[in-house]
């Protein structure tokens, strides 16, 4: 086979930090070729220079054996190179169409219904469906993804780059992606992944190119190499994919949720006389495909959306009115769904993000004046403690930081702040197999501890092994509370589906 892609040699600095180091990608025509790494090993920034975005310091650059200098996307899109970036690019009042024919317009006008009619034919070839008309904000993040696609594909890109394409993405939707790749690679496609999750590599990937900290580990041919094989080039050590905990010892009651309703913001009720209690030793997960009254729920005890009606009980305190400042007061912790809007200051640096809960604690702030010592060794012990790696370390910039690291970086502020409530939403979202282990054993330690910890996540997986009971949530409503230890993944699936039991 022939190689469509060669990056040879390639390194890139940035201030503080060598992002690549001398690392060569060779990708076969036909092939979906996996890169996987760590949070921060590079990956991203070697897709960023091949798709013109970055420019490397060293190395070659040869698409079908030519050497070609890529100067910017439109470079790379000339060469038949496009790529569905991690964080969608797309405006939110525009229709599909309009997003698709963004850059593309040429003069003055622009055939809309052309572009349309050829969008519809690329949708229903490549399984994609997706209409023209529809408007961004209307649709799903999966949907959103999909335009994404579109958008190469109208482009008559042969060469795709999906940059962590699943990470918000439901268990339903990623399986869909992995079946519109496969059709992609069918009609003569090649395509580059880069993740960290080794399952979607054995499912779809034909071979796969390891790097860590910036370096090329190796490659290795996906069928006959194992997960653990992978994760242990990845980490460099081996990986527990196992949630060690001992029997949970039971504490007194520190969140009581009582018949609460909530509106989502269609101004409709997106839970409805929802009723649940975490105690103190023990991890409760909230069960329930997304969209199912998860993120009001969570909106509510955090004081991020209104309640409706009931109460919410926090360490024997009626929180339902409270201000979140409050909240935070009473021991409430939270790391959530969506860490670039609600987690993290993205134009702020890591020692303004590591004590926006609580700079004005005598700790940090005495007289008005912060106290710039205490903050930055409060910031440094969170970054070497939570392995966040940045290239200008507790000064750099929140934004700047990849996804993981960011990541990271909430979870250790939250839990050093040591709260007697850790809501935990999508807490290993984005995160690596290292990385996702560290923060399972920092909620089973808050756990062992004595905290209350409420978990929502979409991986079922995840709930399943770190929770000591589960919660289903079905169109805002609770379908069930069972132990664990008593339950399977298919019952909690069914009851996720809205049916509690056979024929009730």
């Amino acid at each position: 086979m022939s190689h469509v892609i060669e990056m040879i040699g390639i390194r890139k600095e940035f201030p503080g930090i060598v992002a690549n180091d001398n690392i060569t990608l060779q990708v076969e025509e036909g092939e979906i070729h996996a890169i996987l790494g760590e949070n921060g090993a590079g990956k991203s920034t070697l897709m960023s220079i091949l798709f013109g975005l970055y420019h490397a310091d060293k190395g070659v650059i040869k698409v079908r054996g030519k050497e070609v200098n890529i100067k910017s996307p439109n470079d790379a899109f000339d060469l038949g190179i496009g790529m569905v970036h991690q964080h969608f690019q797309l405006v939110h009042n525009f229709t599909v169409a309009e997003n698709i024919i963004l850059g593309k317009e040429g003069g003055f006008v622009y055939d809309i219904k052309t572009a349309s009619k050829k969008i519809k034919e690329i949708s229903e070839r490549y399984g994609l469906a997706i209409e023209p008309d529809m408007v961004i904000e209307d649709i799903t993040v999966g949907m959103q993804q999909r335009v994404e696609i579109l958008k190469m594909l109208f482009r008559d890109a042969d060469i795709l780059i999906f940059d962590e394409p699943t990470g918000v993405l439901t268990p339903q939707e990623i399986k869909e992606l992995m079946q519109i790749m496969k059709n992609l690679i069918k009609e003569g496609k090649s395509i580059i992944l880069i993740t960290h999750k080794l399952d979607e590599i054995k499912e779809v990937a034909d071979r796969c190119t390891v790097i860590r900290r910036g370096k090329y580990i190796g490659v290795v041919d996906v069928k006959s190499t194992s997960v653990d094989e992978m994760a242990a080039m990845m980490v460099g050590r081996p990986v527990s994919f196992k949630v060690e905990k001992k029997p949970a010892v039971l504490k007194d009651t520190v969140l009581e949720v009582t018949n609460l309703s909530v509106k989502n913001a269609k101004g409709v009720l997106g839970v409805k006389d929802f009723s649940l209690s975490v105690r103190g030793g023990e991890i409760v997960g909230i069960a329930g495909v997304d969209g199912n009254g998860q993120s009001e729920l969570i909106e509510a005890i955090t004081g991020l959306r209104k309640i409706e009606s009931g109460s919410v009980i926090l360490c024997g305190k009626d929180i339902t009115n409270m201000s979140i400042q409050e909240r935070n007061e009473l021991g409430l912790g939270h790391i959530p769904e969506d860490r670039q809007k609600r987690g993290l200051v993205l134009s702020a640096p890591l020692t303004t993000n590591m004590v926006i809960k609580e700079f004005y604690k005598p700790r940090f702030g005495k007289k008005g004046i912060l106290q710039t010592k205490e903050i930055n060794e409060y910031t440094q012990g969170i970054i070497e403690k939570f392995d966040v790696r940045s290239g200008e370390g507790k000064d750099s910039l929140a934004g700047k930081l990849s996804g993981g690291n960011q990541q990271k970086a909430i979870i250790g502020r939250e839990v050093t702040a040591n709260p007697e409530l850790l809501i935990a939403v999508q807490p290993t979202r984005g995160l690596d197999v290292g990385a996702i282990e560290f923060i399972h054993k920092q909620l089973v330690e808050q756990r062992d501890k004595g905290k209350a910890v409420l978990l929502v996540s979409f991986e079922l997986d995840e709930i399943f092994n770190l929770s000591d009971r589960i919660a289903v949530i079905n169109a805002g409503r609770l379908i069930d509370i069972v132990n664990t230890k008593d339950t399977d993944v298919n019952s909690v699936g069914l009851m996720m589906a809205g049916i509690k039991k056979e024929g009730e």
